[in-house]
């Protein structure tokens, strides 16, 4: 319940983003009818519709995309001659008589001598409302979307979503009601009545332009305030776990807390250890079983081989695994995919053998052990005791001597002795695997695929799953990315149609990584970076030369760029050289 109140009050506070200003104009045009009639109606039908439709578009299913495609053009369509009544109703009996009869139904006059519109009609128009409003992915709803992306469509998605919804729709009730105070102050003068008509129909028509050219998830994106992202955050750590800092937030867990008096009395016990059944392939060992793991201490990690922050935690496991696995500690790395290339086992065992992994690997290509350990993190520790029982847990990068210092505790309390001297050297903290510069580091993890990217600024926003020629705009704030050329951007990627297409980013990292795989024929790419229109020089990353070439071979994470000396705002370039290639992430450090 905690989370769900959460996740409402994130949604109250979509009113202070100015992604929600395309939405205004059709809900303050019912602001003079009565509330139970016509305002709630409206705000249910949009609150059930954006939940429905959200819903299924947390899974990416194409088909999904074409009916929200349908619907949201068949909405812009209605609202327009909605539009149109409101400013003239002689302009709107040339168009078309019979869609103006639709219009007045759906929408009567604001200013008097209309007729009250129904329920039903008041639910139609909320529901294509709601098929329209696409509001900025704050932490609350980033959060909510990014958790269903892993689970997929149940009842808990869409509850969150309809209670982020409702949250929405709470504040936007409100301004229905000043809205009615306002519009019944200004009626007072004189002819005022007309003038609310015709500006209420110049701001409807305003908003069906800025969603039909996606400006309410470009532009408006842009011009949101940090303030409302910082509200939501702390609703955010008020009910997450202690400790869940740097790593890949997916959703909440709740930990079972309650103290345990033995040799390790300060680590509270937080549940048994999970089944391992649910694992897809074992590699670099035989299918292991936690009943069998008992009297060992095992330290239990959730990563991925694209994600940065599990990356550049790898050679502090890797270590601790070397210095304590002939003294008890039974290290397994839960692979638990993020894009749906990581599923594939060739992939994930080249990974394995390339970053050195010489524990055991579970594929979690289910998430079975993810949901079995309630795990919403990545990367993820849990550390087991002897008995079997989870002790603590961590989550993100950091903390490692404390992390390591647990592993001896527990060590010590399942009896095991003699244990090497602790913090010795960390092989391999280099390269990608270098820990990050987040003094330096001002920009967030970005996905260009469209289910979850935010800022990007390419002229007319996404065409979602077809081809289309991008073009840059003339300018970039910090953190606006984009594309220019043919691409045919999906749910979790952008693929190039054509050689010579670019994607753009501002930031400021000491390091930028882009997730990148060769196309579905599998011949690599060549590409060239460039910084500020320049070769990277000394700034080039592992996986380029100091002109900016390099290829992509296999799909995995590039280093393209680490600063040399100080850190600071640059343009950051791509141009691949040739078609096929796939864009999935931006991740900094």
């Amino acid at each position: 319940m905690l989370l769900v109140l959460a996740v409402f009050l994130g949604g109250v506070l979509t009113i202070l983003s100015p992604c929600i200003m395309p939405v205004l104009p059709f809900v303050f045009a019912r602001s003079e009818r009565r509330f139970a009639t016509n305002g709630l109606p409206l705000l249910m039908g949009m609150s059930i519709t954006f939940a429905g439709i959200a819903t299924l578009a947390t899974v990416g299913g194409s088909w999904a995309v074409r009916l929200n495609q349908y619907g949201r053009a068949v909405s812009l369509v209605l609202l327009t001659f909605v539009a149109a009544t409101l400013l003239s109703t002689t302009l709107a009996d040339w168009l078309a008589r019979p869609f103006v009869a639709l219009g007045n139904r759906l929408l009567p006059s604001t200013a008097g001598g209309g007729h009250e519109s129904g329920i039903l009609s008041s639910l139609l128009l909320g529901a294509a409302t709601g098929l329209l409003w696409a509001p900025c992915a704050g932490p609350i709803l980033g959060l909510v979307l990014t958790g269903a992306a892993i689970s997929g469509p149940n009842t808990r998605t869409t509850l969150l979503l309809l209670a982020y919804a409702a949250g929405a729709a709470t504040s936007l009730g409100l301004a229905i009601f000043a809205g009615r105070a306002l519009f019944a102050a200004m009626k007072k003068s004189l002819g005022a009545g007309e003038w609310i008509r015709r500006g209420l129909g110049v701001a409807v028509l305003l908003g069906v332009v800025a969603i039909a050219f996606g400006w309410d998830t470009s532009v408006l994106t842009r011009l949101s305030t940090t303030s409302t992202n910082t509200l939501e955050q702390s609703l955010i750590d008020g009910v997450k776990p202690a400790g869940a800092r740097d790593g890949k937030t997916m959703a909440m867990s709740n930990t079972m807390t309650s103290g345990l008096p033995s040799a390790a009395k300060a680590l509270p016990i937080e549940g048994e250890m999970p089944s391992l059944s649910g694992a897809t392939a074992w590699l670099n060992s035989p299918p292991l079983d936690a009943a069998a793991l008992r009297g060992k201490v095992v330290l239990v990690d959730f990563w991925t081989y694209s994600c940065i922050n599990c990356l550049r935690s790898l050679p502090y496991i890797k270590s601790w695994y070397e210095r304590y696995k002939d003294h008890g500690l039974v290290v397994i790395g839960v692979h638990a995919p993020e894009f749906a290339f990581e599923k594939d086992q060739g992939n994930v065992s080249r990974a394995v053998t390339e970053l050195g992994i010489q524990y055991p690997v579970a594929m979690d290509n289910n998430y079975a052990i993810w949901r079995g350990f309630d795990n919403h993190y990545w990367p993820a520790h849990y550390f087991i005791d002897g008995a079997g029982k989870i002790r603590s847990h961590h989550f993100g990068e950091g903390d490692y001597e404390e992390s390591e210092q647990t592993i001896r505790e527990l060590l010590t309390a399942a009896g095991f002795t003699n244990l090497p001297p602790a913090g010795g050297e960390v092989q391999g903290a280099k390269g990608v695997q270098a820990a990050a510069d987040m003094d330096s580091d001002e920009s967030p993890e970005t996905y260009v695929g469209y289910s979850r990217a935010k800022s990007f600024v390419s002229l007319g926003g996404f065409a979602e799953d077809r081809a289309k020629a991008y073009a840059l705009p003339p300018s970039l704030a910090l953190n606006d990315w984009g594309l220019s050329g043919k691409w045919t951007v999906g749910g979790q990627q952008a693929e190039l149609d054509a050689a010579g297409g670019r994607v753009v980013f501002r930031f400021v990292a000491r390091d930028l990584h882009l997730v990148l795989g060769p196309g579905t024929d599998g011949k690599p790419v060549r590409f060239k970076v460039r910084i500020d229109g320049a070769d990277p020089g000394a700034s080039h990353g592992v996986d380029t030369d100091a002109a900016g070439n390099g290829v992509v071979t296999e799909q995995r994470l590039y280093q393209l760029i680490r600063q040399a000396g100080d850190v600071g705002e640059h343009t950051f370039s791509i141009e691949f050289l040739d078609s096929g290639v796939q864009a999935y992430a931006f991740t900094f450090g």
